[in-house]
């Protein structure tokens, strides 16, 4: 037996009867559980040897399992025992934010939570830690961007302009902008600010990592009533905006499980065809990061439309076969030398 099913087991149960009012048998837990009664009461026995107040008693002529009411009621409101918990085991997921002022903020949360909860929940919580990991990446180290992301969270709190120092990558160039934060939005690896840029007018995206410096002015402003992060960002693949424009592009059944399984995108629709294959229909914000996701499937994806993507996509898998026809170049040989 897997020790993460065992442990997911008793997760429920102790959700079960921090719940129930009445207390549950054996037989009704294991039917919630969907296992033999037997595994319940090797479960119950381990959860009781671990130091949780489990007890049992008769109550018309049935053993209903209960947890003490005085564990139920030392959680304060309105957290109940388990939300607890779920909240403590969050940490793994959040340390990507590790460094910045919403992870400090967090931990000392998690402290708080750690001297709220009965220390046999702690002991248990420590087991499952040992099982439960979370991985997450590409992520990137904002120790050296942390001044940065506390001052436009200040700005945006505060609703004042910055004045910033922004490296574009796409033309490799620093320019100066003032920005009205609106949000401040995580995605993917990477914190960016939504805000009004002066320069250009309009609402834009700006990575937090290529903000060289920032002035916090103290010309302030309003968020337009009408703006709605869900709608600005909505449409894009990813970060990128553009023109809508209507993808449909078919999987080979090799990879079509794996595109069913997932959203990718919030208009996607996906057509299942008889031989396994699938079409992926979605309109997004632009092709820049569509382009690049269809391509990471290889072979094993194909554009069907627009026809403009379709020749981008050749033109790249053009490029990228010239490329491997000349390797090893010289330059490959000096580097492999090296």
């Amino acid at each position: 037996m897997a020790r993460g099913d065992q442990l997911g087991r008793q997760w429920k149960i102790i959700r079960t009867l921090v719940s129930s009012r009445t207390g549950k048998s054996a037989s009704e837990l294991a039917s919630e559980l969907e296992c033999h009664p037997r595994t319940v009461y090797r479960d119950l026995e381990a959860l009781q040897v671990a130091g949780f107040p489990i007890y049992n008693e008769m109550v018309e002529r049935k053993h209903l399992w209960s947890l003490l009411d005085t564990m139920k009621h030392q959680i304060p409101i309105p957290f109940n025992l388990t939300e607890l918990m779920a909240l403590y085991f969050s940490r793994d997921m959040l340390k990507i934010f590790k460094d910045t002022v919403f992870y400090d903020s967090l931990e000392s949360l998690f402290k708080k939570v750690k001297t709220t909860l009965p220390p046999e929940s702690v002991k248990y919580m420590e087991q499952v830690e040992q099982i439960l990991h979370v991985g997450l990446k590409p992520y990137k180290e904002y120790a050296k961007f942390k001044e940065i992301i506390n001052r436009v969270n200040e700005a945006a709190a505060a609703k004042q302009s910055v004045e910033i120092i922004y490296y574009t990558m796409s033309r490799k160039k620093e320019t100066k902008r003032k920005v009205d934060p609106y949000r401040i939005w995580f995605f993917n690896g990477t914190f960016y600010m939504i805000g009004h840029c002066h320069m250009r007018n309009e609402v834009r995206i700006f990575a937090l990592d290529r903000i060289k410096m920032l002035h916090q002015t103290k010309e302030t402003f309003e968020v337009p009533e009408d703006f709605s992060l869900e709608e600005f960002i909505g449409p894009s693949f990813g970060v990128f905006q553009g023109e809508p424009v209507k993808v449909k592009v078919w999987f080979d059944s090799d990879v079509a499980g794996y595109i069913k399984e997932k959203i990718w995108h919030k208009s996607q629709k996906i057509v299942q065809q008889d031989d396994g294959s699938i079409i992926f229909d979605a309109e997004v914000a632009g092709t820049e990061e569509i382009k690049f996701w269809i391509m990471n499937w290889g072979s094993k994806a194909e554009v069907l439309e627009p026809e403009s993507l379709r020749d981008e996509i050749l033109r790249e898998t053009e490029v990228m076969l010239e490329r491997y026809k000349k390797i090893p170049d010289k330059k490959a040989k000096e580097h492999l030398r090296a």
